[in-house]
């Protein structure tokens, strides 16, 4: 396709423009929006939108720009190689997206980058590996977050060991009425370590065992009488006293006293 000296010219002098508004590589964090744009967008006019000078995302050197200056229809584009801008989809009236891609030939064409636009505001879509990595770069930091405070309400004391001190238990303690706490002779930690050193110095030294004889000693249970009150005693006693002895066998007679001689 032939170009006259008056597109050369008009080309030359886009390229010197270009060249003095430096932008930045990425523009994943960039956002244009023409506020004085008249017409609503429709399929018709929105490359027309997209193409104003001051929008970052458009390329001066593209085929569109061409097409531009020579009043020629968008079909011409498929004749033509290099940059060029189509429209993708369409949803009207709030969606579109735009599409840069490379033509090398009328069949063949290579994605370059796209462009949606949202209520006039024109975004640049992220390729595949900017949503991989951010998605890697927030979990990552999600992550170090949860290990940073949970390290932050972490204790240690040689004598207690590790426990975990939090916030809200602070505030419940200062709730509660205070009540004196018992001192705890010793705490779990303490006599874990108590037993392991006890259990050490068993292996290096351990017990002497003597035989020792047993002695069975006996015992006798005596059973006790229940005691008598002093009044029923008395009355036994009485009784006892009034009762007549019972009649024993014949008693022998006194010996004889017999006359001592002079």
């Amino acid at each position: 396709m032939s170009v006259g000296p008056c597109f050369c010219k008009c080309s030359a002098t886009v390229k010197m423009r270009d060249a003095l508004n430096v932008l930045p590589d990425n523009l994943l964090g960039v956002s244009w929006v023409d506020s004085g744009w008249v017409p609503i967008l429709n399929p018709g006019n929105v490359l027309d939108y997209f193409s104003e000078r001051s929008n970052p995302f458009y390329d001066r050197t593209c085929n569109n720009e061409v097409v531009k200056m020579q009043r020629l229809t968008l079909d011409h584009l498929n004749q033509m190689v290099g940059v060029e801008y189509i429209l993708l989809h369409a949803q009207e009236p709030i969606l579109y997206i735009i599409r840069k891609q490379q033509r090398q030939s009328p069949t063949q064409v290579v994605p370059l980058a796209d462009y949606y636009i949202i209520a006039g505001v024109v975004y640049q879509a992220p390729d595949l590996g900017s949503v991989i990595s951010s998605r890697v770069l927030s979990a990552v930091h999600g992550i170090q977050s949860a290990f940073d405070e949970a390290m932050s309400f972490c204790r240690y004391h040689p004598s207690k060991g590790y426990w975990w001190h939090f916030k809200d238990q602070e505030e419940r303690e200062k709730v509660k009425p205070k009540s004196k706490k018992k001192e705890e002779p010793s705490s779990l930690f303490q006599r874990q370590r108590v037993d392991a050193l006890l259990l050490d110095l068993r292996n290096k030294f351990p017990p002497m065992f003597y035989q020792v004889a047993c002695k069975v000693v006996c015992v006798l249970e005596v059973k006790k009488e229940p005691e008598l009150p002093a009044e029923a005693a008395k009355q036994e006693e009485r009784e006892a006293a009034t009762k007549t002895p019972a009649p024993s066998g014949p008693s022998k007679p006194p010996p004889e006293k017999r006359a001592r001689l002079q």
